[in-house]
């Protein structure tokens, strides 16, 4: 069974997490809302059917998903490094299925969120080495907060040809008013100025280009 850790972002640089065991996955979660996290996590760490570590960290400095993720992730070490939302719904053996759909020959991965089909990783799970090249050290591109973070990383990947996608492992976000919420505009404009240069000139592929917008 995975363990869990909870920790706030003013408590980031002095936070301390051993190194993970060779294939052990550390897991961010940034939340919000104790009670859904708690939940969540919970569930996530009994169906991972893998060892690893969840570390779940509370904003209370309000810096977004996008820099709790960066931070934890310079700051830690593990071979694989994964990430997801304070109300994901995990299926059973979640982990243990994307671990082994990564295997030797992918770099990223996306869980079946139950909406983007692969198309896009909402919450994803990537190799570290590969992870630590794309942004100076950093997992996501520092410009976004909130959004589109997590489409750019997929389409670097799938440029690259090391994105796979797992059906069969499960980790839907349980947003009910998922549908109808706005995506922050600031990040969505950073998206396209940024998919207009090819993401630093790193995706080619038109189509890849036109897939999200």
């Amino acid at each position: 069974m995975m363990q869990i850790q909870y920790c706030s972002t003013k408590e980031l640089d002095d936070l301390v997490i051993e190194p993970l065991k060779a294939q052990e996955t550390l897991v961010v979660i940034p939340f919000t809302d104790v009670s859904l996290v708690k939940q969540s996590a919970q569930l996530m760490a009994k169906r991972a059917m893998a060892s690893g570590t969840i570390l779940a960290v509370y904003d209370d400095l309000q810096w977004g998903f996008i820099q709790i993720v960066n931070q934890v992730f310079r700051q830690t070490h593990s071979d694989t490094f994964a990430y997801a939302a304070q109300d994901a719904f995990a299926g059973r053996a979640w982990l243990q299925l994307a671990v082994d759909a990564l295997g030797q020959q992918y770099q990223f991965l996306g869980f079946n969120d139950g909406k983007w089909a692969g198309a896009m990783a909402s919450f994803g799970l990537a190799r570290r080495p590969w992870a630590s090249k794309n942004y100076q050290g950093n997992f996501f591109c520092p410009q976004y907060r909130s959004h589109y973070a997590d489409a750019e990383l997929t389409l670097l990947a799938m440029q690259e040809g090391v994105y796979v996608y797992e059906a069969n492992s499960l980790l839907v976000e349980m947003d009910w008013e998922k549908d109808i919420k706005r995506v922050d505009e600031n990040d969505r404009k950073i998206f396209l100025q940024r998919r207009l240069l090819g993401f630093d000139s790193r995706v080619t592929n038109l189509h890849l280009l036109q897939l999200i917008s």
